[in-house]
């Protein structure tokens, strides 16, 4: 199954980086360059990292200077997720490229590789609940209020994995189709956010 390697992929991303724990840490990948293995590696990284981007700059005694510093940093792990989504995505249309689809297929509300997207976030949710499932310096109604949380993210990952493999199986078998479009991120291109246009000398 396709969401079984992904979820494992993923998995192993997860424990890579937490070996170092370390948001500046240089990760390669262990898969052959080039390969869809390698993108979601990859992709599950960069989601990782910027998890960890994301709690540090909720620090209330970060320094301000810093704090913007992050906040550029995370403005560009955004554009490589999307850019990586994308990837993913045009690496499903060339092994789809063939497929005719039926005359009655339908599209898809969301492309298989944000599909992923949301299975890689996934994985990382479940992997820090059940790292506060096994904290000792929390109280018993902690850890319980977690595990319960962590059984709800536990089926849904089930789920939204028998979801993206149905997707597959549309796709492939032409019952679906797809069709991806360019995310127009707008605050990040000088030409289209105001406040970046506006401020050209």
């Amino acid at each position: 199954m396709f969401t079984g390697n992904a979820n494992a992929i993923f998995n192993r991303a997860i424990e890579d980086y937490h070996r170092h724990d370390d948001v500046d840490h240089v990760f390669e990948t262990p898969f052959a360059a080039g390969s869809l293995d390698a993108l979601l590696y990859e992709k599950n990284m960069v989601d990782t990292v910027q998890w960890h981007l994301e709690d540090i700059i909720r620090d209330p005694n970060i320094d301000p200077v810093d704090a913007l510093a992050l906040k550029r940093r995370i403005d560009r792990s955004n554009q490589v997720r999307t850019d990586m989504v994308e990837y993913i995505d045009s690496y499903m249309l060339d092994k789809y490229k063939d497929v005719k689809p039926c005359a009655e297929a339908r599209l898809n509300t969301e492309t298989p590789a944000w599909a992923i997207d949301r299975l890689s976030i996934l994985a990382l949710k479940i992997y820090h609940m059940r790292q506060e499932t096994l904290r000792d310096d929390v109280d018993d109604a902690h850890r319980d209020a977690c595990r319960k949380k962590l059984d709800t993210l536990l089926t849904q990952q089930v789920d939204l994995s028998m979801a993206i493999e149905e997707l597959l199986e549309d796709i492939e078998a032409g019952r679906k189709y797809m069709k991806t479009y360019k995310q127009m991120k707008m605050y990040n291109d000088p030409s289209l956010n105001p406040v970046l246009y506006g401020n050209k000398q």
